[in-house]
């Protein structure tokens, strides 16, 4: 029962606060003067959106934008995981690789994204490289930085008795690690529906990014502002897996004290 209290008391709020500032934009749209055309009111926007001929659209180019997040959100967890573990166990590659990974964090998306379509043209694969560029950053440091920040004297000790290098590896560095992977996955997971909007406008005719730009062009904000909350549903929903997945995986963790 005080579980329940304590979560509750924990989503109430914002809760409170998004109905609050819907309901203020209704107001102001509906007494304020303002143009339907320049900011549609929620309420006209849940209308549109729930229209005969709109929804099924919006369901159709909402999986395509699911499919294109979760390929790339799941390649690009792979490859963090295993880059992180490759620098942390070949000696002298983190040295070496590591500055070109910052580097590439560097280059904006809308300049790789040309590149990817020119070389591999309009299909979905250069979607997907692009999402898995996105989301393999944080997923790669959080997990080489937990390798790395072992407890020293459990790391010496283990050494002592003879443990070898891929021993300590599975036994004490990547159960550490783990806490920190799930900190990367939860970063990724809200940066993957973003880039696959961005990999979407690059030139597909599916996908809530061809639907956004599409119905800007025409005209149509209430369509461009369903897809905005669909993208940010999406969002919230692939964080709220991570964290969940995190409390099911880790419950051997100790419970952090209220006011730590």
């Amino acid at each position: 029962m005080g579980n329940k209290s304590g979560a509750w008391a924990k989503v109430w709020p914002p809760v409170i606060v998004i109905a609050a500032l819907l309901a203020c934009w209704q107001a102001v749209t509906m007494w304020g003067q303002v143009d339907q055309w320049l900011l549609p009111s929620p309420l006209s926007i849940v209308q549109e959106a729930a229209s005969a001929n709109v929804w099924p659209r919006l369901a159709e180019h909402t999986g395509a934008t699911l499919r294109l997040t979760l390929l790339g959100f799941a390649g690009g967890s792979a490859a963090g995981f295993l880059l992180a573990a490759l620098l942390h166990l070949i000696p002298g590659l983190r040295t070496a690789v590591y500055p070109l990974l910052v580097v590439s964090q560097n280059v904006p998306i809308v300049v790789i994204g040309p590149l990817l379509t020119m070389w591999l043209g309009y299909t979905l694969l250069p979607k997907v490289l692009l999402v898995m560029m996105v989301c393999f950053f944080p997923i790669s440091v959080a997990m080489l930085s937990g390798l790395t920040n072992t407890d020293p004297q459990l790391r010496n000790y283990l050494q002592m008795i003879g443990t070898g290098k891929w021993q300590l590896f599975w036994k004490l560095e990547l159960p550490h690690a783990v806490i920190h992977l799930f900190s990367g996955l939860k970063l990724a997971a809200s940066y993957s529906v973003l880039s696959a909007i961005v990999a979407e406008w690059l030139g597909t005719n599916k996908g809530l990014g061809y639907f956004m730009q599409l119905s800007a062009k025409g005209f149509m904000p209430e369509r461009v502002f369903a897809s905005v909350f669909i993208i940010v549903a999406l969002s919230l929903s692939l964080f709220g897996l991570m964290t969940l997945a995190e409390k099911l995986l880790l419950r051997w963790r100790p419970a952090k004290k209220e006011g730590n």
